[in-house]
């Protein structure tokens, strides 16, 4: 028995956030001949998604919202009716760090996994394409997989078929630029489980939508488990060259060097780049330490002390830098701001965006 996906098939997103809202909006944009619906249990959200006051910004968002908003781009708050239309389910959920048990502070809270996926099984009467779209860990797949099949309401003979499936398509967008970065990405990626004909038939699917606006060339399939990981190490790649140019800034400040000098004359190397070389306070947001954090759990779970210590020293240099500018700020106000006023000139985790949410804290 073959799975016959609808073409062109109509899609639901879970989640109207950060990534969601922009991904969605775009797809929508993009292919006008599919019906696209981005589902939230957050009622204000969606009044807000549906409104003139979008409950996010970035450039060039509200004239797409407002081009495709009741053509082909719908939002809304019943989950269970647009994931039951649907061909193709795209999870964007937040995945947060464990505040509590084991390996807190390190390990992802999959709770919003879990309970998606068994929204997922609840409402569909037959086998859908789920499609991660947020950064989670690596096996989330496998996960999903088992909870749907183990509650989904699909007679037996069609899932022991293997026809649910379940890609990895990572987002790696830049807050602030991430409408340019949807409509021109530099790479769609999309993890599918190899060896499984109906996983590939499904990858196929999803990269023919790509393909409407994306070059084919810069659509890569994977296994799913590199899928799944390469956004995380991506994270992490970039805070690290956050956290290296700054303990270079603290080297200068003792020699009397100037960092931007350094940076300007490593940056010019073709080897190293210019980007990620500003010198900082640190490097803010939840993505970052986020991934971070869960890129050490991985490493020390699969027994790599060695590379999480390595991964760690990032975060440490992070929390360095922060206390040693706030120190500094302290020491030029001659060690007391007592009945002193502060100001600070910016209060986004990055320009182009009104995203306040874990900006920097001293």
């Amino acid at each position: 028995m073959t799975l016959k996906y609808e073409d062109p098939p109509k899609i639901c997103c879970l989640g109207a956030g950060y990534v969601g809202g922009p991904t969605m909006t775009v797809m929508a944009k993009k292919c006008p001949e599919i019906k696209v619906t981005v589902c939230d249990l957050n009622e204000r959200r969606i009044a807000a998604w549906n409104s003139s006051a979008l409950p996010i910004y970035e450039p060039g968002l509200q004239e797409v919202v407002e081009e495709a908003r009741g053509r082909n781009l719908f939002f809304s708050t019943d989950i269970a009716a647009a994931i039951a239309e649907a061909d193709m389910v795209l999870v964007s959920v937040s995945t947060p760090v464990k505040e509590t048990g084991a390996n807190a502070g390190y390990a992802p809270d999959l709770q919003h996994w879990e309970a998606i996926a068994r929204k997922i099984a609840a409402a569909s009467r037959t086998p859908k394409i789920i499609v991660e779209r947020s950064t989670v860990p690596v096996a989330t797949a496998d996960t999903m997989t088992a909870v749907i099949r183990a509650n989904s309401t699909v007679e037996r003979s069609s899932l022991s078929t293997g026809e649910w499936v379940v890609l990895s398509n990572p987002e790696f967008a830049q807050q602030g630029n991430a409408m340019l970065c949807q409509a021109s990405p530099e790479r769609v990626m999309i993890g599918v489980a190899e060896g499984d004909k109906h996983a590939e038939e499904a990858a196929r699917a999803l990269a023919a939508i790509y393909e409407r606006w994306v070059p084919k060339s810069r659509i890569l399939i994977s296994d799913l488990w590199s899928a799944e990981l390469s956004k995380m190490v991506a994270d992490a790649f970039l805070a690290q060259r956050i956290s290296s140019i700054n303990s270079i800034s603290a080297l200068c400040e003792r020699t009397g060097a100037d960092v931007s000098e350094v940076s300007h004359a490593i940056g010019v190397d073709t080897r190293i780049g210019r980007k990620y070389l500003q010198a900082s306070v640190g490097f803010g947001g939840a993505c970052y330490e986020t991934h971070l954090r869960n890129l050490v759990y991985l490493c020390k779970y699969y027994r790599l002390p060695q590379v999480g210590t390595y991964w760690e020293s990032v975060l440490k240099m992070n929390d360095y830098q922060k206390r040693r500018f706030a120190t500094n700020i302290v020491g030029k106000m001659f060690n007391t701001i007592s009945n002193k006023k502060l100001a600070v000139l910016g209060a986004e985790i990055r320009g182009d965006t009104g995203r306040y949410g874990e900006i920097l804290r001293f």
